[in-house]
């Protein structure tokens, strides 16, 4: 793996664009961040990539186009490796909170070998405080993904060391289509899993919404099919992407004070719900450390 541009901080996200081989499309991004106020000694958030590219080309999203390929095991352990090698000497992380996210370019649900990586995570690192983060669009066809994910998770992740994070973003299902144009799991599938996944001990799954400005979001129709005591929703921006621009989006949610980003939470928060309201530093819009951004950038400015 050859390091093509890095860019960003230790302070806040440092994002790393890379040659996997000598082949011009085989390029990936993974990520180094923190989470403010959280300082980096106490926690650390990797953001890995599982394809070249991703076949969704959901309507906010850079990585989606010029899919070519899922990564293997040790493309994906390979990022996991160089990030964790920037920050440890040897495989002892020092940190109490050490958060993998396989996030970055990809749908994870199409890619079985990230649940190879997460099996062989806790063998390789000494990492008490390790936690998987699994964000989907619960695309079809991926029911063996899911069943061996919670296998997974119940075998290596119990007691609140997993975070799955459903990407939900409207309750109508034709605006739903629009936004994720695959075919992907009902409310109702989500829900049924959601009843296999959760146990007391377990984190909340999260339903996350980066709500668009004329789709609808309706939290009474969450509540008809996500019980608060298994599920929690999670408020965002849309980020600042080419995609976003070019599909003319626009976003509810920009700042903390977005007076529907808070009627939104006061909403959810009257049906029962945790809501997290997250805003991210504006700074992180600066470095672009959104999905897709510095190769969407490398190939544009190729052509």
């Amino acid at each position: 793996m050859r390091i093509l541009e890095t860019t960003g901080s230790d302070e806040l996200a440092t994002v790393y664009v890379a040659a996997l081989d000598d082949k011009a499309e085989r390029i990936v991004e993974f990520v180094q961040s923190t989470q403010p106020p959280v300082p980096s000694d106490q926690k650390l958030v990797l953001i890995v990539s599982t394809m070249l590219g991703c076949p969704v080309e959901c309507l906010m999203c850079d990585a989606g186009g010029n899919f070519h390929g899922k990564l293997s095991k040790d493309e994906i352990m390979e990022q996991i490796d160089f990030l964790i090698k920037k920050q440890f000497n040897g495989n002892k992380i020092t940190v109490p909170k050490l958060k993998i996210q396989f996030a970055r370019m990809g749908e994870p649900a199409f890619n079985p070998a990230v649940i190879d990586v997460m099996t062989e995570l806790p063998e390789k690192y000494d990492a008490p405080g390790l936690m998987p983060c699994i964000s989907t669009i619960a695309p079809a066809g991926a029911k063996k993904f899911f069943d061996r994910l919670l296998e997974v998770k119940q075998k290596y992740y119990n007691n609140g060391m997993f975070q799955l994070q459903f990407s939900i973003h409207t309750t109508d299902q034709e605006e739903r289509d629009r936004i994720i144009p695959c075919k992907k799991w009902s409310f109702e599938q989500i829900a049924e899993f959601g009843q296999r996944w959760f146990t007391p001990n377990d984190r909340k799954i999260t339903l996350n919404f980066a709500p668009i400005k004329g789709m609808t979001l309706d939290p009474n129709v969450i509540r008809e099919h996500f019980h608060p005591d298994k599920f929690a929703i999670k408020l965002t921006p849309v980020n600042p992407t080419y995609r976003r621009s070019e599909t003319g989006i626009e976003p509810v949610i920009e700042t903390e004070e977005s007076p529907e980003g808070r009627k939104l939470q006061a909403e959810f928060e009257a049906l029962g719900y945790d809501v997290i309201l997250s805003i991210g530093e504006l700074a992180e819009n600066k470095i672009g450390s959104n999905c897709g951004f510095y190769v969407s950038r490398l190939k544009r400015n190729q052509q």
